[in-house]
């Protein structure tokens, strides 16, 4: 089995630069990434995949919140780094079409995600969130420190001990925000990666994913029977 699993950062340029070399030099034969077709169509149509009023009824009010802030944070931190947000993985997208690689679609459908999470948030998560935001806004320098996150370039993909430290203070601050973005995703890319190798246990696969994704999925991957049924 030919297979590797790659943390990115959806801004960096370092992201951008490591998948292009990895495409190029490694040459995969199946390119597997953490997206949907909905997204992954978005990206290469250069659309930006709009939360509007009419999807709160399919997501719920909670989910369309969230991904409103997340778009409006992620386009942010583009701008300031000059990186437009999903261009490291609209680059493997490309270089997969312009390579004639296949691509194999791992994430779950967004809309599911976003269901999850309007059913699960807690009222003491709401009320963490808003006074993290506030925070956030008020005192951005002190809320920093507080995450560690002085010395954090946006440019790169951050280290792995603070992607450790970011996961585990999500989990203990969030648990089911961190069940329902970070774990329950994770099984979920798993097993889709999981029928991937047993499918084409002889191609060498290239797995692209959120550098906050790659621990967890590594730990399950290493439980799983690869070539088992």
């Amino acid at each position: 089995m030919n297979f590797r699993l790659i943390g990115t950062s959806h801004i960096a340029a370092q992201s951008v630069q490591e998948i292009t070399a990895a495409i190029t030099t490694e040459r995969p034969e199946i390119i597997a990434v953490e997206l949907d077709v909905q997204r992954a169509a978005a990206l290469l149509q250069d659309e930006k995949r709009k939360v509007s009023l009419a999807d709160i009824r399919s997501i719920g009010v909670k989910g369309f919140i969230f991904a409103k802030i997340g778009q409006y944070v992620q386009q942010k931190l583009g701008k300031i780094v000059g990186v437009a947000p999903g261009s490291e993985m609209k680059t493997a997208l490309e270089l997969a079409r312009k390579e004639k690689i296949d691509v194999a679609f791992i994430d779950q459908p967004i809309q599911i995600t976003l269901q999850q999470f309007s059913k699960s948030l807690t009222w003491k998560e709401k009320g963490r969130f808003v006074s993290d935001i506030a925070q956030g806004l008020f005192f951005p320098k002190r809320q920093i420190k507080k995450l560690g996150l002085l010395d954090f370039d946006l440019r790169k993909v951050p280290p792995e001990e603070l992607i450790t430290k970011m996961m585990k203070t999500l989990r203990k601050r969030y648990p089911t925000v961190y069940k329902v973005l970070v774990e329950d995703r994770n099984k979920y890319m798993v097993k889709k990666l999981v029928a991937l190798m047993r499918q084409y246990p002889e191609k060498k696969i290239l797995a692209i994913v959120g550098a906050g994704h790659k621990e967890g999925m590594e730990k399950l991957l290493l439980k799983v029977d690869v070539v088992g049924n």
